[in-house]
């Protein structure tokens, strides 16, 4: 009984299995079938993208030959006749002078022809890249529908037999006058979809241009492979297809679909590799289930077997019963019973273990989707059927300044869509909705910031079909650089003609190859034209300025007109560019300002001994007083006879030191009011903040501080007016005792630092005044601006007029509630016999 026992459990334990298995398997499949249905559509979509970008790319480049500068000077000295008999001039051995070289082999595939031709579309040039003629379509005139003079044209077109990608942007000369059109031909071969599919595996995944009337193949990245003129039906059988409408070209009659070919090779190996794993897993879990089944049963028919036969002795001594084959007693229902349970509990943990792998699986697909969603550099937002956000990527949280939980449940076209653009993007949906194969609705369009200002984004919208409802997935691309690069790709090409500066371009040998229409007054000067040498001495500078590869500045004065010359040499193509401005009017207003600064200086000085006059005399009157009292105690003494002779003497001698010092005095507050014109000599820095903090010392006493002094141990030399830079420290200590009058007595600092670094000279006044709020640093120095009642608020201005003009540097720092500090670098004087080699030399003629 037992072995029967065995056979029965295996026999039901892989009868109960097999049911499960083919349940499980169903499910299984399905959901690898849905997943490799979208990784299916993810690849075609991304297929059709680099193809799409690969055409942008060469749009960009046709518009960036258009507006180059070779054409546009080249097309200066041509005039085209409406009515002259065109015949074309080819070039096929050489590049013509005005075709650079942008086309890379390793980024773009150089075209076959390119053409130019006048406003009527009329051929006047041909560029030809190899043997094959332009084609006859084409060469002689360019249809009017490929032409467009406000933007860049980009048409897909079949001409005789071969399909061509055909490029055109309106071309003007250098004055700006619209000469005609620059159309570049592409073929579109094998060549070119194997570049636009750059790092795509042909072996995993191949493309192809489908003519969508007859359903033929136009062009593949293999022909070997995928052959053109095939139907795509005789490719059902070998792959996977997937067709996708090609971006709207305005102008273009082809009617081509980009189809996607993965080979069932592939797909059956992906197939084949989950459902090995998945099979492994299930035999494994089938094998312990059908052992542990086998053994419950056999345990249980072992269990009964000895009941049987103990139930079989007792009744063979009672009543002579044969023998059935029990062995033991107990309870045989019980028995059963519990391995019943026992195996009821093991189907629930198989199961339980089953259903926990199919959910640790589809966690990890959700990952990797989740993944690549934000890692994604463009922006990917999900919309229902209803247009309102159902995912929104990190990347679109940049784009668009609000967060995914904010933007979850919004309208996409009310949130971050203008009213100007709403009708596009509903146009784009439309597409996509109502096309009957696989649509791709893409366009540009304008969208919303987070601060509500415009900017240009590229869309593409995929639609995906899921249990009867419809979902769109948008891929916003950026495009603002695009944009600006364009214009200023324009812009930049009529730079130097519209300049209203001279410019130039000279060769090494001093040759000008360039000159500008506002170069005419240096041209005359030199008697010079483009294509003529400079003057000698005007081609050592050049000479000097690419030796060295350094910038050089030079002056030139003519008829009472002063030239800046800069030198800007391009030592790697071997000539030099130089860049002039009149800087006459500049020159005088130095001049001027010159004479202002130190006419507005002197009135700074009046105003500020308008504030020390009560510190001069009270400094005035303590010599005095004590002359006074001197010479009292010796008329007194003279008048008593009791004065000695030796008393007398040193009392007159303080008489004459207190005078002396009284004139010192006075000498000092001469010097600081007279009107003086402007001189720099050279002195030391530490004797001028020593001479300025003894005009305060008044203004100090008054307020209760002492000014604490530290100076460098040397003699700081610099080359300064000395009226011009005791103002500027007047200026700095006279705000920080202002500021010090409000803080308390114990808790007022004023000090000066002096020093030298980095060949600098430098001072610094700081305070523990009540500080600058941060918000008012950076006007402080603006005219104006002023914290005291009844002050101008010039002061800190004209000290950085000042302190610039002796080509230095001022600034504040301070933290509010702890003081300011006032930092002033010099340059330091030169020794007697050095000069900066760094001169500019002045040429008249």
């Amino acid at each position: 009984m037992p072995w029967i026992a065995i056979l029965i459990g295996l026999a039901a334990g892989i009868a109960i299995w097999s049911t499960l298995d083919q349940i499980q398997s169903r499910q299984v499949d399905k959901i690898f079938d849905q997943e490799l249905r979208v990784q299916l559509d993810l690849r075609a979509r991304e297929s059709l993208i680099r193809f799409d970008r690969h055409l942008s790319s060469y749009s960009a480049m046709t518009r960036l030959l258009a507006n180059h500068r070779r054409l546009s000077e080249y097309l200066e000295p041509l005039f085209w006749s409406e009515d002259e008999t065109v015949s074309p001039v080819v070039y096929k051995e050489f590049r013509p002078h005005w075709l650079p070289d942008f086309f890379e082999p390793d980024v773009l595939s150089p075209p076959s022809h390119v053409l130019l031709t006048d406003s009527q579309g009329r051929v006047r040039e041909i560029f030809q890249a190899g043997e094959v003629p332009a084609p006859g379509g084409i060469a002689t005139r360019v249809n009017a529908r490929f032409l467009d003079p406000s933007t860049t044209r980009s048409v897909i077109e079949r001409i005789g037999n071969q399909l061509y990608l055909i490029n055109s942007d309106a071309v003007e000369d250098a004055g700006g006058y619209g000469m005609g059109y620059l159309v570049v031909l592409v073929p579109i071969d094998e060549a070119f979809l194997a570049a636009s599919q750059r790092g795509l595996d042909v072996g995993r995944a191949a493309v192809a241009l489908v003519d969508g009337d007859d359903q033929r193949i136009v062009a593949s990245v293999d022909s070997a492979a995928l052959i053109p003129g095939s139907l795509l039906s005789d490719w059902n059988d070998t792959s996977v297809i997937t067709s996708q409408s090609l971006p709207e070209y305005e102008g273009s009659d082809s009617n081509l679909l980009f189809a996607t070919f993965v080979p069932h090779t592939v797909v059956e190996r992906m197939s084949r590799h989950v459902r090995i794993f998945e099979r492994r897993q299930r035999f494994i879990a089938a094998a312990v289930f059908v052992i542990v089944f086998t053994a419950v049963i056999y345990l249980v028919s072992s269990r009964l077997n000895k009941v049987l036969k103990r139930m079989t002795r007792f009744s063979q001594r009672a009543l002579g019963i044969a023998e059935p084959g029990f062995h033991r007693g107990g309870n045989q229902l019980l028995l059963l019973e519990e391995w019943i349970q026992h195996f009821t509990q093991l189907v629930l943990t198989a199961r339980e273990e089953m259903n926990r792998k199919h959910q640790a699986a589809m966690r990890e697909s959700e990952a990797l989707k989740a993944a690549m969603m934000e890692a994604s550099l463009d922006a990917i937002v999900t919309l229902n059927q209803a247009g309102q956000i159902i995912e929104f990527n990190p990347a679109a949280e940049r784009l668009f300044g609000l967060g995914r939980g904010k933007a979850i449940g919004e309208s996409f076209a009310e949130r971050f869509l203008p009213d100007v653009a709403r009708a596009a993007f509903k146009r784009l949906l439309d597409r996509s909705r109502h096309l009957h194969r696989e649509p791709l609705g893409r366009g540009e369009l304008l969208a919303l910031g987070s601060d509500g200002s415009e900017l240009p984004v590229e869309i593409s919208i995929a639609p995906i079909e899921l249990e009867a409802r419809r979902f769109y997935t948008l891929y916003i691309h950026d495009i603002s650089s695009r944009k600006q690069a364009e214009q200023e790709i324009k812009s930049l090409a009529r730079f130097a003609s519209e300049s209203p500066n001279p410019i130039m371009r000279v060769t090494a040998e001093g040759l000008i190859v360039y000159a500008n229409h506002a170069s005419r007054p240096l041209l005359l000067a030199w008697r010079a034209e483009p294509g003529v040498r400079l003057p000698e001495e005007w081609c050592d500078v050049v000479a000097l300025a690419l030796g060295t590869g350094q910038p050089l500045e030079r002056e030139l004065e003519i008829s009472g007109q002063v030239y800046s010359l800069l030198f800007a040499p391009i030592r790697d193509l071997g000539y030099l560019n130089i860049y002039a401005r009149d800087i006459t009017a500049v020159r005088r207003a130095e001049q001027e300002s010159r004479q202002h600064q130190a006419e507005l200086v002197h009135v700074c000085r009046l105003s500020t001994m308008g504030e020390v006059a009560t510190g001069m005399a009270h400094e005035l009157n303590q010599p005095l007083s004590a002359i006074v009292n001197y010479a009292n105690g010796c008329s007194r003494r003279l008048q008593g006879g009791s004065g000695q002779t030796a008393e007398l003497v040193g009392a007159m001698g303080q008489i004459t030191a207190q005078a002396q010092r009284a004139s010192e005095i006075i000498k000092r507050l001469r010097a600081l009011v007279g009107k003086q014109p402007p001189s720099r000599i050279q002195t030391d820095l530490n004797h001028l903040v020593r001479e300025v903090s003894s005009f305060l010392e008044f203004e100090t006493t008054r307020v209760g501080i002492q000014i604490e002094l530290d100076l460098a141990p040397e003699p700081i030399p610099i080359q300064v007016d000395l009226v011009q830079v005791e103002q500027v420290l007047l200026n700095l200590l006279g705000n920080a005792l202002d500021a010090l009058e409000d803080r308390p007595q114990d808790q007022r600092r004023l000090h000066i630092r002096t020093g030298i670094q980095d060949g600098d000279a430098w001072a610094v006044v700081e305070d523990t005044g009540p500080g600058i709020a941060p918000e008012r640093l950076a006007g402080l120095f603006d005219p104006f601006v002023t914290t005291k009642e009844g002050g101008m608020g010039m002061g800190l201005a004209i000290s950085q007029t000042i302190v610039e003009n002796h080509e230095g540097r001022i600034w504040a720092e301070s933290e509010l509630g702890r003081g300011a500090a006032f930092h002033m670098t010099l340059p330091l004087s030169l020794p007697t016999g050095e000069s900066d080699g760094g001169h500019t030399e002045r040429l008249d003629t």
